[in-house]
């Protein structure tokens, strides 16, 4: 995989782009992406932008996300937008197969495919891009990529908006490890180029619905157990609360922080039905590395502090699968 900055030479004339991302995309992927976006109609570009499946109702106040293609539910028209592009940009994912059903047909493409991504271990798939696990988050390295590119100038009010979000989220709000001095002085340049940080804080925070709140309240009353012995918790959402509280997508985003929180606890997961398969998201403090757990025992993977499976079983099943491998990692978890 070639730098990104050799990239510079294939934006200099006219291409048909397309931007895609991971499926169920949060606000660092759809951030990420609509940055992009952003920047390359400015450069004239034919630009779409194709999300693998919808999204959260909470990230489409986001400018651009009017224009974001759901392959799922148009399928018709994102295979149009795919045909004869020139350059296709993979943003916060490094496997293809994290795309779900435009898998194949990414595959397929011909063109230059390009990586702007901060998880581990990316597949050989890309011809140029940047894979930097220190990055708090793919909009950073949107941000860091235009100034690599000597394209600072492009940084309009709008692209600053999808990296504060993307960046804000994939922090913690700024209270992962990942937060480092690189974030708060893009931070601060975002700032001082007329960010209005608050505003997007309350567009992500700040509206959901009231079932969202029920939800939670029940799910930490009744699915939430804690096992001390291992320094961990572990929260599991049969679909029926699903299906009971009509949560929609993004609704359970976050829910799994809710453990770390409780005292003497050094991992965290949450893990839900959602009737095609079960969907793990694990989180853990210090030194335990969850993105190797993840990839062991739930065909996951992604960062040491932050990652995600998937099971096939029932969601019985995969508790008692979750708990075993708990118990493998007792010295690890202590």
């Amino acid at each position: 995989m070639k730098p990104i900055e050799e990239i510079k030479p294939l934006l200099e004339s006219p291409k048909k782009v397309v931007i895609t991302m991971h499926q169920k995309p949060d606000a660092d992927a759809m951030g990420s992406s609509l940055a992009l976006y952003h920047y390359l109609i400015q450069k004239g570009h034919q630009v779409a932008v194709i999300s693998p499946t919808n999204f959260p109702d909470f990230l489409k106040w986001m400018p651009g996300a009017d224009q974001v293609l759901d392959f799922e539910s148009m399928q018709e028209k994102a295979l149009g937008a795919l045909q004869g592009i020139d350059l296709l940009f993979c943003l916060d994912f490094n496997a293809l197969y994290r795309t779900k059903n435009m898998q194949p047909y990414l595959e397929q493409l011909r063109c230059v495919k390009i990586l702007i991504d901060h998880h581990l271990e990316p597949q050989p798939d890309f011809d140029y891009g940047i894979s930097d696990t220190a990055a708090s988050s793919t909009a950073q390295l949107v941000y860091e990529t235009l100034y690599k590119l000597g394209e600072e100038q492009y940084i309009t009010n709008e692209i600053a908006q999808c990296i504060y979000a993307g960046t804000m989220t994939d922090t913690g709000s700024f209270r992962f490890a990942s937060t480092s001095a690189r974030v708060h002085r893009m931070v601060a340049d975002l700032l001082e180029r007329g960010l209005k940080h608050e505003l997007i804080h309350q567009a992500i925070y700040d509206n959901f619905l009231e079932n969202r709140l029920r939800f939670i309240g029940h799910s930490l009353l009744h699915r939430m157990e804690v096992f001390y012995e291992y320094n961990t918790a572990m929260m599991a959402i049969p679909y029926a609360d699903l299906k009971r509280f009509d949560l929609q997508t993004g609704d359970t985003e976050g829910l799994v922080n809710f453990l770390l929180s409780i005292q003497g606890i050094k991992m965290a997961a949450l893990i839900i039905d959602r009737r095609e398969e079960i969907k793990l998201s694990f989180r853990s403090k210090g030194d335990f590395d969850v993105n190797t757990f993840a990839r062991r025992y739930f065909e996951g993977g992604g960062h040491f502090n932050a990652s995600g499976g998937r099971s096939t079983d029932t969601l019985d099943k995969t508790v008692q699968r979750f708990i075993k491998a708990v118990q493998e990692n007792e010295e690890l978890l202590q």
